[in-house]
């Protein structure tokens, strides 16, 4: 099941908060979480709900040995063996197979591992697991007593399969004490919808307009069809992956709980230092404070530590080369920029830092598409005029001005500037003394009707269409 699905939408969910908000017991409330969050996980994975029921008991116990042992060496230990565990499981059940494969082929053996489907989310929930056990090893928060709440954690439906990934610490007391209100209920409920306008309504219609260009015959691909068709797809995956996030947010306001953002405008970014520090945010500060600062950080090691931590982030999107090329590829953009780029952005005007950006992007987006790396190589060189069948073509420029008024809206909600209009007109009301009337118009009129606008128009997408991929699902 995905938030972007008419049954959670019209059925699921209402059942949910039907059902939450009947019961006042905050206890009862978060049983409620739990067992929804289960049929939610059980719905399309049945099997593998059990393994992360495990998980969470296993990794209950184990806090509670690294929090009763503290200071010594049973602590570390027992850190050991749970991160360990936890690390058997992701291997075992998600690179499995591509290290066999790749045994295989450089061994010339054949060993054959058993085909099974992949727990969905099994890396956002692994990743919060450990960071869990991590920070009770480092005090920063106190161990769970009760393995439910523990697995109220880890389970909740709003960011189980695509993130935020949640750290404990952020909401320990939330998970006892949190308070919902009229006002955050309404917040969540518009983060909601705009997070599902960007999947269902831009999302969805880059990823199709992509697929025009992508996966196709390359032989007969133009310059400007290959460039458009990686445009359409750094549209989609940006969008599909925000508003996916955008509506795991939305949900956890509706249930009282605050989950931090996960994007930030990245494609506004003028390096790409700062684009991952606005892109998946949430995954690029574990690594930075479980991997990168432990390893040395800056202090010591740094480029060994860098290209680790950039290793992972291309393993941990999949188990394929081509992540891992992708990975090692920012890490080479980052240590040039730490290097020696940095300090040339200072001196260029910003477009040009920009420029560079997006560029630097959309060819990471090539290795990230394809799985095949000689087509990923093919298609790259097609971009840049090798064994392209031509520059253009009239069927490319047909498809470009057909989709020109969506890419403009597009690109204009790659950036802030609604929000930096918004802004602007609270801060002209409050200068002016008006008592806010011009804010008061788009709070209590224009935005709602914005957003039942976009409410509408995605059920009616969702229901005249069968293209509804979401690219973060599997991993």
């Amino acid at each position: 099941m995905v938030f972007s699905s008419l049954f959670f939408i019209c059925v699921f969910l209402p059942i949910c908060l039907g059902m939450y908000y009947i019961i006042k017991s905050r206890t009862y409330r978060n049983w409620v979480l739990i067992a929804t969050s289960l049929l939610f996980y059980a719905w399309g994975e049945p099997v593998w709900v059990l393994l992360l029921i495990f998980s969470t008991f296993f990794n209950w116990f184990m806090g509670l040995l690294i929090d009763k042992n503290i200071g010594n060496w049973r602590s570390k230990v027992s850190l050991g063996i749970a991160v360990a565990e936890n690390l058997l499981f992701l291997v075992f059940f998600k690179y499995s197979g591509f290290i066999a494969d790749n045994i295989n082929g450089v061994l010339g053996t054949s060993i054959q591992i058993s085909s099974f489907a992949l727990p969905i989310g099994i890396s956002f929930y692994t990743f919060q697991i450990i960071s869990y056990v991590v920070d009770v090893y480092r005090r920063d928060v106190a161990a769970q007593k009760s393995p439910f709440k523990l697995l109220l954690y880890v389970s909740m439906f709003h960011q189980l399969i695509a993130g935020p990934i949640l750290r404990y610490k952020d909401i320990a007391e939330a998970i006892d004490h949190r308070g919902e209100s009229a006002k955050e209920f309404n917040y969540g409920v518009g983060r909601f919808i705009m997070g599902l306008g960007k999947k269902v309504l831009i999302a969805n219609t880059a990823g199709k307009a992509a697929e025009a260009f992508l996966g196709t015959d390359y032989s007969r691909l133009p310059v400007t069809g290959a460039w458009l068709g990686i445009i359409f797809f750094s549209i989609q995956i940006y969008f599909d992956f925000s508003g996916y996030s955008d509506m795991a947010i939305g949900l956890g306001r509706m249930f009282g709980f605050r989950y931090k953002e996960n994007f930030n405008y990245p494609y506004i970014s003028r390096s790409v230092t700062e684009f991952w520090r606005r892109w998946h945010i949430s995954l690029s500060s574990f690594f930075r404070d479980y991997v990168y600062i432990p390893l040395g950080g800056n202090r010591s090691h740094k480029v060994r530590n860098l290209f680790l931590v950039w290793l992972l982030t291309g393993l941990w999107h999949g188990a394929s080369w081509n992540f891992i090329i992708w990975g090692l590829y920012y890490f080479l953009l980052l240590l040039a920029e730490k290097l020696f780029l940095s300090k040339l952005f200072e001196k260029i005007p910003a477009v040009f830092a920009r420029v560079y950006l997006w560029v630097a992007v959309i060819i990471g987006w090539v290795f990230f598409y394809h799985t095949d790396l000689s087509q990923a190589l093919n298609f790259l060189g097609i971009m840049f005029g090798v064994n392209a069948v031509s520059a253009s073509g009239p069927e490319v420029s047909i498809y470009f001005w057909n989709n020109a008024l969506f890419l403009i809206i597009a690109f204009i909600s790659c950036t802030p500037a609604m929000k930096r209009i918004y802004q602007g007109i609270k801060v002209r009301s409050e200068t002016r003394g008006t008592s806010g009337m011009s804010l008061g118009v788009i709070d209590s009129f224009l935005r709602p009707a914005f957003n039942i606008c976009v409410l509408v128009l995605s059920i009616i997408f969702l229901v005249g269409q069968s293209y509804n991929p979401f690219l973060y699902f599997r991993f």
